[in-house]
């Protein structure tokens, strides 16, 4: 497949080409890149933040406010076929970016509705929290997600192993043992008490309002699963 398409059969908008990258966070606002296994071009999870127009923040932030308890999502939309390497490089600064809001339906289909015009997001290769091929590993023994956020605002996504798979990212509540070195890298946290599934599955495998111990090496964590601000199980495994 060498489609650059990010919608799929549980997409109810018309295919676009290009890159959504999910807006995660509120006191810091992390941009995380909707990922699909069988495109090259978006054949990567990365994590990494975006200078955003005081406007388009603030939009994003008070439709949030409107929709905190319900299953919505907020992307940004940059139209093109250039490659993320150019983040990471530094060679590119800036993208034209419209602000999204992505409803779920009962039956899963996503809807991305723009809900501001185009305006700039500026890019720095030192914001980048986390680049990697999603081939670049096998499925894990156990549950493990990718640590990031700022300060008190802990975000989990579920680290991309072997397709098929699936994609998901958390905000935490009262989250203990984490250091800030932990969130600049995207450290992985093991959830030993939860078997890796090793395949795709149709729910998360963490309850909202549960609290969980996770590992960082050695070092023990915990946490409460709040908010989600992603998740797929669709599209990334489209071929």
């Amino acid at each position: 497949m060498t489609s650059t398409d990010v919608t799929s059969a549980a997409d109810t908008d018309a295919p676009r080409h290009g890159h959504r990258f999910l807006l995660i966070g509120t006191g810091t606002v992390f941009a995380y890149h909707l990922a699909l296994y069988f495109v090259p071009i978006h054949a990567f999870q990365m994590i990494n933040k975006f200078g955003l127009d005081p406007h388009l923040r603030q939009t994003y932030l008070d439709d949030l406010a409107q929709h905190q308890d319900q299953q919505v999502y907020y992307s940004l939309f940059t139209e093109g076929h250039w490659p993320l390497q150019e983040i990471v490089d530094g060679t590119r600064t800036s993208l034209p970016v419209e602000l999204e809001r992505v409803t779920v339906d009962s039956a899963g289909k996503r809807t991305f509705t723009k809900i501001l015009d185009e305006t700039t997001a500026t890019c720095r290769k030192e914001d980048v929290v986390h680049y990697q091929p999603l081939d670049a590993t096998g499925y894990p023994d156990y549950l493990t997600y990718l640590a990031f956020g700022q300060g008190p605002e802990v975000h989990l996504a579920h680290q991309l192993a072997a397709p098929k798979n699936w994609d998901e990212v958390i905000t935490t509540t009262q989250p203990s043992g984490f250091v800030q070195s932990d969130l600049d890298h995207a450290t992985a946290v093991t959830i030993p008490s939860i078997k890796d599934p090793k395949n795709v599955v149709d729910t998360s495998p963490l309850t909202k309002g549960q609290s969980y111990e996770g590992q960082i090496g050695s070092r023990k964590v915990t946490f409460t699963v709040g908010r989600q601000g992603w998740w797929n199980n669709t599209s990334l495994n489209d071929q």
